[in-house]
């Protein structure tokens, strides 16, 4: 009886973990995917404006839906019963079934950490529209971070809807914090691009790209102008941080650059779960 008795409350957030597994499978793809899209995109529209007359080269389609899964060493198709979110890895104990060759951990791990996350996420805030809103924001922050840690890109596919978004839902389920969401987004872009500026102008050489200003501008819109400033603190403590630690445990080369996309999308993790009232507190007192 006490087991029926939990079922209604822990359902929503049951339900919340199966969905943010799944969706942690589709990050793999997109993180893998998405680079590959963008800068063959890139060089299709280099080839059109340099070479007009040129017929454009032929390419197999190459999508986040075609080709089918396969093993990266042998090239063989990954059937559906091999590709269940973290199950497979676990049942093949992490090796491809056709050739024994390794298969990442990352993958059950971001699987594991969306489904996790967006559980967390239900858990907290209930089951909602605002909640629901919220859920997207983490999955774009997961790729994000993931795809800027691995190319040093933070793309507009991205980027940009997160920011809409959070202006959109503003309007619509809280238009009294709308005028906070707008200024947000438009200080967070600024800043950044202030400090990339200014550092350009020292040194001679950019210290970020201008995908951290539109990610930065989409927190805003998210959290409001005020936890910008904490936002920005956690990112720059977290990226000296981890970075020299990086280095110093030789997992990174010295002198070589560090994405600030993932420190930036764990502040705006850490501002997601603890509330952003809280994480201003933090640092402006009074305010939070």
């Amino acid at each position: 009886m006490n087991a029926l008795a939990v079922w209604p409350a822990a359902a929503p957030v049951l339900l919340a973990g199966l969905i943010g597994l799944l969706v942690g499978s589709f990050i793999n793809v997109l993180v893998l995917r998405l680079p590959v899209m963008l800068q063959r995109a890139w060089a299709d529209e280099a080839h059109a404006m340099l070479q007009p007359d040129a017929p454009a080269p032929t390419r197999e389609r190459f999508d986040l839906l075609y080709p089918g899964s396969r093993c990266n060493a042998c090239g063989t198709s990954i059937r559906w019963w091999q590709n269940v979110p973290v199950l497979s890895w676990l049942w093949l104990r992490g090796r491809c079934a056709a050739c024994g060759a390794p298969i990442s951990p990352r993958y059950p791990l971001v699987e594991a950490t969306s489904a996790v996350a967006t559980a967390a996420l239900v858990a907290l805030h209930g089951l909602n529209a605002w909640t629901g809103g919220e859920a997207l924001l983490l999955w774009g922050l997961i790729a994000l971070a993931l795809i800027d840690y691995d190319t040093t890109l933070l793309p507009d596919d991205l980027t940009l809807p997160l920011l809409w978004l959070g202006l959109l839902l503003h309007a619509w389920l809280a238009p009294q914090q709308l005028g906070s969401s707008v200024l947000g987004a438009a200080l967070g872009y600024a800043s950044l691009w202030t400090v990339y500026q200014g550092f350009k102008l020292a040194t001679g050489k950019e210290g970020m790209g201008y995908g951290d200003f539109k990610l930065f501008a989409a927190l805003g819109a998210w959290f409001g102008a005020l936890a910008l400033l904490p936002m920005v603190l956690l990112s720059a403590l977290s990226g000296a941080v981890i970075g020299i630690a990086l280095q110093l445990t030789g997992v990174t080369e010295r002198g070589r650059p560090i994405p600030f996309g993932p420190f930036l999308a764990a502040a705006g993790l850490i501002t997601l779960y603890a509330g952003p009232q809280t994480v201003i507190g933090w640092v402006l007192p009074g305010h939070g």
